[in-house]
């Protein structure tokens, strides 16, 4: 049987050197559960970065996939398929906007934003041609597109990567003071997470979400939130803006709307900003394919009636009251909404990475993130007793 170790060792051979994994090595998974190739159980407290909310391999959506599998996979848009018209139809009551646009990746459906934005700005508002400007916030992460990198505050993601993709102004996180002074006549849209995830769980100020809502409405700017990684359940809400009854012009979906078997991605608006799009102006030769859009409506169909809004809640509460508990003088901070979690520690003190690799030897999988910080995000199908499972071995690990 080939080893964990000569798994990476191939990895690294043959595979570009652009990510720094925890080294542990998967093979199976069921719920919130994953087991490496040696048999070792673990609890998954990442999910695939929120995309596997429903657990993996959720046999509700593993049928669907199968069944749509014996019938139709592929056609690109040149053609209808039976499929996608009744999942825009779902998506839109769901979420409460009038369209949809299908894309496949978390990335593809921000650039899909960031060009409806543009758009709307042009035919809509008035702008002058290429004068568009569209404001977001520093330590964001949208993905890894060359624009999307050239607007990021993150040295590893935007060096050597230049020159930058024009129009965009970067203003501090959680600040709507700096919001209202970086809007010009030219401003066409601001784009948030509702809270950030990869700069490390920083959930912002009570009221933010609705004072930048109304910022934008009052300056004729689009609020654009990437609910990518916040959305479907992780915060406690089917999409974090409902926290606030914060309700942007444009949503950016992804992640779990896959059920973590397959990538589906897209925006969602009303048709007054959806109607900028025209044949030809934007498309995916994947986006919207019957296998994704299927899988997608049973993803759709298990958050509702399992409850995992409140589910997320519930649990989310319970973990966090129990990291809090932790004795440890270098916590900062144990935050976050919902499912959606970090423990921060001071700068300069024992690496964020260094406890995964030892909550990692204790079966607990989490990811550090910005040296100082470890996230977690479990499966929200998992149990309090999960929970207690995880809490008693991280516990031994952080408390000193």
């Amino acid at each position: 049987m080939t080893s964990s170790q000569e798994f990476i060792d191939m990895e690294h051979k043959y595979g570009a050197h652009n990510y720094h994994p925890i080294p542990v090595v998967l093979s199976k998974a069921e719920g919130p559960w994953v087991w490496d190739v040696e048999g070792k159980k673990y609890l998954d407290c990442l999910s695939a970065y929120s995309a596997v909310n429903q657990g993996h391999r959720n046999p509700r959506i593993l049928k669907a996939l199968s069944d749509q599998c014996d019938r139709l996979t592929l056609t690109s848009r040149a053609f209808h398929n039976d499929q996608l018209g009744p999942f825009e139809k779902k998506m839109a009551e769901v979420t409460g906007f009038e369209a949809f646009l299908p894309m496949n990746t978390g990335a593809e459906g921000v650039e899909t934003a960031l060009k409806c934005a543009r758009r709307w700005g042009y035919m809509k508002k008035g702008v002058d041609k290429d004068k568009a400007e569209i404001i977001v916030c520093a330590e964001n992460f949208h993905g890894r597109t060359i624009t999307i990198v050239g607007f990021s505050t993150d040295p590893d993601a935007y060096d050597h990567h230049g020159p930058a993709t024009p129009g965009f102004k970067v203003i501090p996180y959680d600040d709507t003071a700096a919001l209202e002074e970086a809007i010009t006549p030219n401003t066409v849209a601001f784009m948030v997470e509702p809270i950030q995830g990869e700069a490390g769980v920083k959930v912002p100020s009570e009221g933010y979400l609705t004072k930048v809502r109304q910022i934008c409405k009052a300056n004729n700017v689009l609020l654009i939130f990437d609910e990518v990684q916040t959305g479907f359940c992780r915060t406690g809400k089917m999409f974090c803006w409902q926290h606030e009854d914060a309700k942007p012009d444009i949503m950016i979906v992804g992640k779990a709307l896959g059920g973590g078997v397959y990538p589906v991605s897209g925006i969602l608006a009303d048709w007054e900003v959806m109607d900028v799009f025209t044949p030809g102006t934007h498309g995916s030769t994947f986006g919207g394919n019957p296998l994704a859009c299927v899988v997608a409506s049973e993803a759709l169909d298990i958050l509702i009636d399992e409850k995992l809004d409140e589910k997320a809640t519930e649990l989310g509460a319970y973990f966090m009251d129990k990291l809090r508990t932790i004795n440890n003088p270098d916590i900062i901070d144990v935050r976050g909404k919902g499912l959606l979690i970090a423990i921060e520690f001071k700068p300069n003190t024992k690496h964020a990475h260094d406890y995964c690799l030892e909550l990692m030897d204790k079966g607990v999988l989490a990811k550090d993130t910005h040296d100082t910080t470890i996230r977690f995000a479990p499966a929200l199908v998992l149990t309090k007793e999960d929970l207690d499972w995880a809490f008693e071995r991280i516990d031994k690990v952080i408390s000193v």
